[in-house]
């Protein structure tokens, strides 16, 4: 039997953001800057001054980036792209049948 028909590759679950953007609470001060830029209107800022802005139509965003380049806080905002979340295959080797 050949080395490849010997290796079974099986995907891992990988966990998945439901939530293009995402905010770090520690770093971002409500400036909404991020909530200007926006090309798609995603964001609207938060009731409660100096909190992060609401995500409110997550599925309209299509990872432009502007959001991410216009904050002045260095890390306060990111993006989860989906396609950053791909499975990882990890090759499995099972004792041959006899």
């Amino acid at each position: 039997m050949s080395e490849l028909q010997n290796k079974i590759l099986t995907a891992e679950p990988v966990p998945c953001s439901t939530h293009p953007i995402l905010y770090d609470e520690t770093k971002c001060v409500g400036c909404n800057a991020c909530v200007n830029i926006c090309q798609v209107d995603i964001l609207i800022p938060s009731p409660e001054k100096g909190k992060h802005p609401i995500v409110l139509y997550p599925g309209e965003c299509y990872y432009c980036g502007a959001c991410v380049m216009a904050c002045p806080h260095d890390g306060a905002i990111r993006l989860e792209h989906p396609l950053m979340n791909r499975a990882k295959f990890v090759p499995v080797r099972y004792p041959e049948e006899k």
